[in-house]
């Protein structure tokens, strides 16, 4: 069986990548089963979360948003049966590569709507990059739990992209230019009242004159702060972010809320093993009636992973990359 393994490296060089044969597999325990994989996502590889818990091992797998078949099963297990079609468990009329491309952005969606900021119909929410997968995902499922949605784009084609979704978002900033003020924007498509909730896909902390475009397209955290409504919540992705007396000072005035979206969180902990099954199932069902569209790029053969999964973990991909098996 043929597998493609992280390879963590000591010396703290480029991360490497390597497809490994397997003769033996695993004898299925009385907990577990074993599934036939048919079509893996790849997502980025959060090495420091993996040195912090310890889990170091000389190899270890690439690929855990999956979808495929069950072909055996441990004798305590009751819910799944050989020949299912699993991923939470996959709808029949939803296909390998959809189910395999949706899990992670739909668990992060679904974990910073639900969890992190509480949607509910008439709240605006501002989704930063839009036309990523993410947030495509996030847009969706926004506005089937009856919200307007704005978004930022930092292209035409991801203008093109999201003017195509159905329904359509309320306004979409373009960020590409400088020419649109992001607080400006959100406050006049508020009526100065603020947006309620923030999904950013990383914040500027501060400001260099010789910071990199990337960076410099990032909205700055006073803007996002200035933006958010009494009793907002904002849900950022930047793990090193830094608050000021005064920005606290601005949260406090406004009863507003900072929340971290951490997409492991689900699987650092035990004790919700339940709660993330039915967050899978949702997605799932979601899917199936045509909720959630995916971003997903062109099918990628297996011999081809290696490759692609080096440059996911350089840079995170416009579209979902999913390897079809």
């Amino acid at each position: 069986m043929k597998g493609l393994y992280w390879q963590p490296n000591s010396s703290g060089e480029e991360t490497s990548f390597v497809f490994l044969e397997k003769d033996n597999l695993p004898v299925v325990s009385d907990n577990y089963v074993k599934v036939q994989v048919k079509a893996c996502a790849l997502s980025r590889i959060d090495t420091k979360v993996l040195s912090e818990i310890k889990l170091e091992k000389e190899f270890l797998p690439v690929g855990r948003e999956i979808a495929g078949v069950v072909l055996e099963t441990g004798n305590k297990v009751s819910f799944f049966q050989p020949h299912d079609e699993v991923v939470a468990h996959k709808p029949e009329k939803v296909s390998w590569l959809e189910a395999a491309g949706t899990i992670r952005d739909g668990v992060r969606a679904y974990t910073a709507l639900h969890y992190l900021s509480y949607i509910s119909p008439g709240k605006t929410v501002l989704v930063m990059d839009g036309a990523s997968p993410f947030g495509t995902i996030a847009i969706q499922l926004a506005q089937h739990r009856g919200a307007k949605v704005i978004s930022t784009i930092y292209s035409l084609e991801d203008k093109q992209y999201l003017e195509r979704l159905t329904p359509s978002v309320a306004r979409i900033i373009d960020e590409s230019n400088g020419r649109y003020d992001l607080t400006e924007s959100c406050l006049e498509e508020t009526g100065g009242l603020g947006v309620d909730i923030v999904l950013d896909a990383g914040v500027r902390l501060y400001t260099k004159e010789n910071e990199a475009t990337s960076q410099s397209l990032l909205p700055h955290k006073h803007d996002i702060i200035t933006l958010l409504s009494v009793g907002g919540h904002w849900v950022t992705m930047e793990e090193n972010l830094q608050l000021d007396p005064p920005d606290s000072r601005s949260l406090f005035l406004k009863g507003a809320t900072v929340s971290f979206l951490n997409d492991e969180v689900w699987n650092l902990s035990n004790m919700h093993q339940g709660k993330y099954l039915c967050i899978l199932d949702d997605i799932m069902e979601k899917l199936s009636n045509g909720v959630f569209r995916p971003c997903l790029d062109d099918p990628i053969p297996l011999y081809e992973a290696k490759v692609s999964m080096e440059m996911v973990q350089k840079n995170p991909a416009k579209k979902r990359q999913v390897v079809r098996l």
